[in-house]
């Protein structure tokens, strides 16, 4: 048996093929490709030698974190899901990897096919407190998906941007794990003749050729409705719904312009540009649990379909008991609270980080995995800066940085690179501290105090014969008779 089987074969294509499930029926010994799940919870599937050239296959992300909680999703709902053990292989050659498999299949003996559980596939079953699938922990979790060496520097320098400015701005930290930058990115951009200044959204994307692109997210005035999107019109229920909350509210099919393909998605506004933004429903992560609160297979289905979820008797860190309404967001890629949303780009842009996190004040003792130790979280949760190591990226690369709890946002801010140490360098020096006190701030000292000239950088004595007789002037006080 070949690693093949779960390993994608690279084709010489230069946009890889994505991967796809094939499916072994346990009872029947049957080898087939899998095309989804109906409204029943029935596996569709066809025979690999009637497959047609046009027909289409479940599609799936080669990235193992994306992968992961589609697969987690998609076995839930499934019927009798444990009829069938699973591959996943590259769509590009899984009509023959099949029928490979299948006379593996058709040849092998009970210990030889025990061997195909190597190379099976599996929903994530973890009922560790600190890994389970909560609301909580949705973004935090999330892997890094690039590195800071792949990020077009050249690139960024164009628009008055580099890392040390990111890592300032605690932007990179989002940007490395695939999201989009949490806040509004003020650039410049140089035509030569004319110079634009503008806020935007920053994310990375990767190219048909492998190469890491920046891509720049501009604010609209408002999102386009009246046009249609990826294929799909707007209803006027569709409409209501982006402006008021920002979230559709259904999954609706769109199609791929490029490749023709229809792709059942949810479709978000970007609440700080006006973008819309669409998400794959097969790619849709949706927590076990929210504050609190397990959510049975009925609430998960209705999160699923992209409509509003709401909550009773959730439970925030503080120990406090609230109700809200929960939803799935396409540009945020998880489930959020809906508050107060509708908001201007600038309004949300002050409080985008308060929305889903608003009545929680007390700052973890974990980041990503690792524990704080006493000294550590103390001085956390007192809003200081704290350095982290042996923190562990989805490449098993290990990397460390610095952590700040934001009291107002209730977030944890991470950063590469100490916030304090710009400001350190940036400290005035002795001698300037003078000139400005003098010049600016009207304060003297003993050596210049009578000199009425603006002193020149780093002076802190009379410079000529001129500023040395004023300084040795002595005034009479008012109603002297001397």
């Amino acid at each position: 048996m070949e690693n093949e089987l779960i390993t994608p074969q690279e084709s010489n294509e230069l946009k890889p093929a994505t991967d796809t499930l094939l499916v072994l029926n346990i009872h029947t010994n049957q080898i087939e490709m899998v095309k989804g799940i109906d409204k029943e919870g029935n596996l569709q599937k066809v025979p690999p030698q009637e497959k047609k050239d046009n027909e289409p296959l479940i599609r799936v992300d080669k990235h193992g974190d994306l992968f992961s909680n589609f697969f987690s999703n998609f076995y839930r709902q499934l019927k009798n899901p444990t009829h069938f053990n699973f591959f996943k292989v590259s769509e590009y050659d899984a009509v023959n990897t099949a029928k490979d498999l299948q006379k593996y299949v058709d040849q092998a003996s009970p210990e030889e096919k025990e061997k195909l559980k190597d190379y099976e596939v599996l929903p994530q079953h973890n009922n560790n407190p600190k890994n389970k699938n909560t609301m909580d922990n949705n973004t935090d979790n999330q892997e890094y998906r690039f590195q800071p060496e792949q990020i077009d520097w050249k690139t960024m320098e164009k628009f008055g941007l580099n890392q040390e400015k990111l890592e300032k701005m605690n932007a990179m930290d989002a940007l490395l794990r695939g999201f989009k930058t949490n806040t509004l990115i003020p650039i410049t951009i140089n035509l030569g003749t004319a110079v634009s200044k503008m806020d935007v959204r920053l994310s990375l994307q990767t190219g048909d050729t492998g190469q890491v692109a920046v891509h720049l997210h501009g604010i609209r005035k408002e999102p386009s409705l009246n046009n249609k999107f990826l294929g799909h019109q707007f209803s006027d229920e569709d409409k209501k719904n982006l402006r008021e909350t920002g979230n559709m509210g259904r999954v609706v099919d769109l199609v791929n312009p490029k490749t023709d393909e229809i792709i059942p998605s949810v479709i978000s506004r970007d609440r700080l540009t006006n973008e819309l933004v669409a998400h794959r429903a097969e790619y849709m992560k949706i927590p076990d649990e929210i504050k609190g609160i397990q959510l049975d297979e009925h609430q998960k289905q209705t999160l699923l379909e992209g409509r509003p979820l709401y909550l009773e008797g959730m439970t925030s860190k503080k120990g406090e008991l609230f109700d809200a309404t929960v939803q799935f967001n396409a540009d945020k890629r998880y489930v959020e609270f809906l508050f107060n949303n509708n908001q201007t780009p600038q309004q949300r842009q002050q409080h985008n980080q308060q929305q889903t996190q608003s009545t929680d004040q007390e700052a973890p003792k974990v980041f990503r995995g690792k524990e704080l130790d006493d000294s550590q979280y103390e001085k956390f949760k007192a809003g200081q800066t704290v350095y982290v190591d042996g923190l562990t990226d989805a490449k098993g690369k290990a990397y460390q940085g610095y952590i700040t709890f934001n009291k107002e946002t209730s977030k944890t801010d991470f950063s590469f690179t100490h916030p304090n140490k710009l400001k350190e360098e940036a400290k005035p020096t002795e001698d300037h501290k003078t000139q400005t006190a003098v010049n600016t701030q009207g304060k003297t000292n003993e050596a210049t105090k009578n000199v009425k000239e603006p002193l020149e950088s780093k002076q802190q004595h009379p410079a000529n014969k001129q500023q040395e007789d004023q300084q040795k002037k002595v005034r009479k006080p008012r109603g002297s008779k001397l």
